[in-house]
């Protein structure tokens, strides 16, 4: 069917060996033969002379267990390494996790299988970290950070990803997805189901670097993510970087997510599928650096796959978003029957602004946007397309101005005044929506940050204030 776009112009871990290092040696991390999946690996500590341990850990049917990974000690995954249902894996704060170098069946992944729980509760001063093997960043035996990362932002695809699977609704027939991926002979890559309260753990401080290697022809995996996670699972304080794919991916679910930043990825920061209907805030992305060019949309919104305008519809609201783009791209595209609502949110420097899509019958996105599903309120365009006044916000395919959407909603055509070194709006923007809903912080400003950088510190994109 032909395609019509409207467009928004402005706008105990099983089969694993410790094993003790020193800045002098070549180390050996042997591996218990019953769980072996890849062949014996070496490793070269210089972490100022202090010993290091290393953990692998290994694709196995049993899963990795009920048990702890602690600081003091760097984690290797080789494979699909699995938290089976009924598992619990915890990790504590400052936790360094390494994936293995491979594509396709042997890619490395950490997967939180349904039934499953994962809680990763890192700090602000002590982040989980997800990173490749190649990376050097390690903790000594005290849990000190002692050797820093020496990969930077352009280093992508060098593992896998993060991947958490819930039993929460979709709205895609069957009811229950393989995810993207994992062959369907694997049964514990399912999600999907009836209890959209499914509590899958809790992710918090957490940063994934350097990860989207190529599982298949043009398949790759997203830096986090969530296949049919459901509300009672808590995902705060998330950074993704440097991922080949997208940086987060939601298929269906309830899933609430606040206080992420994606950046330097290679396709989309923020996509969603299959009938997602969670809430976000302070959601960042920025893909304006000269060393990514190559980052496609901030959002990438679709709706149903199979049937396109199946229910419930995917309506997630999303607060005091900051989408900086790098001058080419998309800041978002909503199609295939997909609603969704961005307040008091932040457009800056993409090709392209917002499409729609607008078919020549059937349900779509643009009804989506005439029935109040599909919502722009209170946000800020600027150098989107070269427009400048407010008449460039919304457009046809033909370029005629259609802005009965967005006039009326406050949206605007101003420079924020930010940069890609300072994400704090340097110019006053007005004052935006309030909510009444509790899981959101009422903030009435617009973007993501207001005064202070809440990802300084703890994420590789701001290491420092």
């Amino acid at each position: 069917m032909k395609k019509l776009f409207v467009k928004i112009g402005m706008m105990t871990v099983v089969g694993m060996t410790l094993l003790t290092t020193s800045c002098k040696e070549d180390e050996t991390i042997t591996e218990d033969p019953s769980c072996v999946t890849g062949e014996t690996s070496t490793e070269v500590s210089t972490c100022n002379q202090e010993d290091v341990t290393v953990v692998a850990v290994n694709a196995c049917p049993d899963g990795v267990g009920t048990q702890t990974w602690t600081k003091d000690k760097v984690y290797l995954l080789n494979g699909f390494v699995f938290v089976n249902s009924g598992q619990t894996l915890t990790i504590e704060p400052g936790t360094i996790i390494k994936g293995s170098a491979g594509n396709g069946a042997n890619a490395s992944a950490l997967i939180v299988a349904q039934g499953a729980t994962l809680i990763a509760n890192g700090t602000a001063a002590e982040p989980i970290i997800f990173t490749s093997q190649a990376d050097n960043i390690r903790r000594d035996v005290n849990g000190v950070l002692c050797e820093p990362k020496n990969l930077n932002s352009s280093n992508q695809g060098l593992w896998g990803g993060v991947i958490m699977l819930g039993n929460a609704g979709l709205n895609t027939t069957p009811s229950i997805q393989q995810i993207e991926g994992i062959p369907t002979s694997e049964s514990r890559g399912k999600y999907g189901g009836t209890d959209d309260e499914d509590n899958s753990g809790s992710l918090k401080y957490i940063s994934i670097r350097h990860g989207g290697t190529n599982i298949g022809s043009d398949n790759e995996i997203n830096g986090l993510t969530l296949g049919g996670v459901g509300s009672a699972t808590v995902i705060e304080h998330i950074e993704v970087i440097a991922n080949q794919d997208d940086g987060i991916e939601f298929f269906g679910g309830t899933v609430n997510v606040k206080w992420a930043v994606v950046s330097n990825c290679g396709d989309d920061s923020f996509d969603y599928d299959q009938g997602w209907r969670g809430k976000g805030q302070f959601w960042y992305t920025q893909q304006d650096q000269a060393d990514n060019t190559n980052g496609d949309r901030g959002g990438e919104h679709d709706g149903g796959t199979n049937p396109e305008d199946g229910i419930p519809y995917a309506t997630p609201h999303i607060r005091n978003a900051t989408y900086h783009g790098h001058g080419g791209g998309r800041a978002v595209t909503f199609r295939d029957n997909a609603g969704g609502k961005y307040i008091n949110s932040i457009f800056i420097n993409f090709d392209k602004g917002i499409d729609v899509e607008d078919l020549a019958t059937g349900e779509d996105s643009k009804a989506r946007l005439d029935d109040g599903d599909l919502k722009l309120e209170y946000n800020v365009f600027f150098n989107i397309a070269a427009g400048t006044s407010t008449g460039d916000i919304l457009k046809s395919s033909d370029g005629t101005s259609i802005d009965s959407h967005t006039n009326v909603n406050n949206n605007t055509v101003a420079d924020p005044g930010i940069t890609a070194a300072n994400p704090i709006p340097a110019n006053a923007l007005g004052t935006g929506s309030t909510t009444t809903d509790s899981w959101y912080d009422n903030a009435t400003y617009k973007g993501a940050f207001e005064t202070t950088n809440w990802a300084a510190g703890w994420t590789m994109l701001f290491p420092t204030l």
